[in-house]
């Protein structure tokens, strides 16, 4: 079984090491206006995002109702109430933090781009696929400060709605709606320079990673997390993903679905968007000081989520080629 090691995780690595090695371009008192840039980046990501929406698309997989409430269920409910089961076994203040971070993540809406190719590898439902990663970015907007709210008070940070969702509306559903309207003039020119497009998302997340972990590296919040703290976190983002695949994947047989619907319920229903999650947690935590800490879960997880998925899409695709 081959697994394709992600080059974006190695560049998530590296910026992890620059942010410790050289914290202080992150800091608050920084001269580099890593705010403004990482600011005017997200809107242009989610322009872009809005761009490559298709309407027609989108009203035409609404048909296969089924598998997309499953997919949407398993996304936006059932990874919330799995990490909910632990919040009674919170004892101190760093404990919370940590459950905090997992919750953020389960609250997080799917990918689109890793879910399409994964599906697309193992010759699942792509219209589906396609369908349910664009939709659930929009779902997200909505539900996923809206499922933070009802705990992030706890955190000892500000979490006021009224700006939270004022930030997401200039930041994010604007610039989709005028990509959504701008589409007919620039949607050629989008499909043709896709790939650089994917490199200044990618760049954009980059710079908020850093600017997350160089906060926390200079506030040495990362001092009390041990080795084993680590190995113990990567255990509970195994252990989640396992158990949503597993439960999708049996919802899925129940309710009857072809091999191709099974491949996008369980590829699309158990992906967590890391350019969701670092462009929320700048919106939902603003400066807080954990916020690198914050993010950690939900990086283990991207890196887990390609290493597993890419294996498994890698065997369903020789299984394929076979028949």
């Amino acid at each position: 079984m081959h697994i394709k090691f992600d080059k974006f995780i190695m560049a998530i690595i590296m910026v992890i090491i620059i942010a410790y090695v050289f914290p202080q371009w992150g800091t608050a008192d920084s001269a580099v206006p890593i705010n403004t840039i990482s600011a005017i980046g997200i809107s242009l990501i989610f322009f872009f995002y809005g761009v490559k929406l298709s309407p027609s698309k989108l009203k035409a997989g609404l048909s296969n109702w089924k598998l997309h409430l499953l997919i949407q269920t398993s996304t936006f409910l059932l990874f919330p109430l799995l990490v909910l089961i632990f919040r009674p076994l919170i004892e101190d203040e760093a404990q919370e933090t940590i459950w905090l971070a997992f919750f953020f993540l389960a609250a997080l809406p799917s990918t689109v781009s890793s879910s399409v190719v994964m599906v697309s590898i193992a010759k699942g439902n792509i219209p589906a696929a396609i369908f349910n990663a664009s939709i659930s970015g929009i779902i997200g907007i909505v539900l996923t400060p809206l499922w933070m709210g009802l705990f992030v008070h706890d955190a000892q940070t500000d979490f006021d709605f009224t700006a939270i969702y004022t930030k997401l509306i200039v930041q994010i559903i604007l610039p989709v709606v005028v990509g959504m309207l701008m589409q007919r003039f620039l949607g050629d020119f989008v499909q043709r320079h896709s790939s650089k497009l994917t490199l200044f998302d990618k760049s954009i997340i980059l710079l908020i990673i850093y600017k997350s972990f160089a906060e926390s590296f200079s506030e040495r919040l990362f001092s009390s997390v041990s080795v084993l703290d680590l190995l113990a976190l990567f255990g509970g983002v195994l252990a989640l993903f396992l158990m949503v695949f597993v439960t999708t994947g049996f919802f899925s047989k129940l309710l009857g679905f072809s091999i191709e619907d099974r491949i996008t319920a369980q590829f699309c229903g158990t992906k967590k968007s890391l350019v969701h999650g670092t462009v929320f947690s700048k919106i939902l935590f603003g400066n807080m000081a954990a916020l690198g800490l914050i993010l950690l879960p939900l990086m283990l997880f991207h890196a887990s989520q390609i290493m597993i998925i890419s294996a498994i899409a890698s065997k369903y695709q020789k299984r394929q080629m076979l028949e």
